[in-house]
């Protein structure tokens, strides 16, 4: 019995400490830490905190300290599959009220600042991406750089329509987009946005060819892009 207890017992202690050591190594990001790129340069905390957002970078100890022994950080590129199991893990972003997946897509007509037209109550056949943002919402411009990539990345297909409703008017667009390039097909759009009920920002939506909405998102998480880049390349497949 006294052997039983005493293996127990050491079990435990295994286990503790185990746990212990684990939460020892965890990494909390602060604005306190110095973060190095593979450049060795040292990264502002603002720089190296949106690319933690993007999910497709992680932070490690380098095992060098400052001058003055504060302990220095590694800022790297996760792999492609690195980068898909984190966002496997982390929680689906949470959905839109505005847009519920699985309802038909009641759709609009709009002009985008270049004169383009869309019909989107006849578009039935192509995977329609839309975005609810405006000039003033931080999370709204930084993710764009992502969303270029996302355009980019369906650039040859006809069948995908970007559109990003703006509650800016078309001047104050054409002025951001000089230093801020956004390729999604851009509109003035804030009746449209009145028109779904969107309340917050940036909301994103994807319809997918029979013209049901496929996902939607309120905000910005780090696997947003992953989702729509995911409902996107579902609603094709389904095609």
């Amino acid at each position: 019995m006294l052997k039983k207890t005493l293996l127990i017992l050491l079990t435990f202690i295994a286990l503790n400490l185990k746990a212990q050591n684990a939460s020892s190594t965890k990494t909390t990001l602060n604005e306190s830490m110095v973060v190095r790129g593979d450049d060795g340069m040292v990264y502002p905390y603002k720089t190296w905190k949106n690319l933690m957002l993007t999910g497709k970078y992680a932070i490690k100890k380098r095992g060098t300290f400052t001058d003055s022994g504060t302990p220095e950080y590694l800022i790297y590129q996760l792999s492609e599959a690195e980068q898909e199991a984190h966002f496997n893990r982390v929680a689906k972003p949470r959905a839109s009220d505005s847009f519920k997946e699985g309802e038909e897509f009641k759709g609009f007509k709009a002009t985008d600042i270049n004169g383009n037209k869309f019909d989107l109550r006849e578009a039935k056949g192509k995977v329609i991406v839309l975005n609810f943002w405006f000039i003033d919402c931080p999370p709204c411009k930084q993710e764009i750089p992502q969303l270029n990539e996302l355009v980019a990345a369906f650039k040859d297909n006809p069948n995908v329509v970007f559109l990003a409703i703006a509650l800016d008017d078309r001047f104050a667009i054409r002025e951001f987009i000089k230093t801020s390039p956004f390729n999604y097909n851009l509109v003035e759009g804030r009746p449209i946005a009145a028109k779904y009920g969107v309340k917050g920002y940036p909301t994103h939506v994807v319809i997918d060819t029979a013209g049901k909405i496929k996902f939607s998102t309120l905000g910005l998480a780090s696997n947003t892009i992953h989702w729509i880049k995911k409902s996107i390349n579902e609603s094709l497949a389904s095609n």
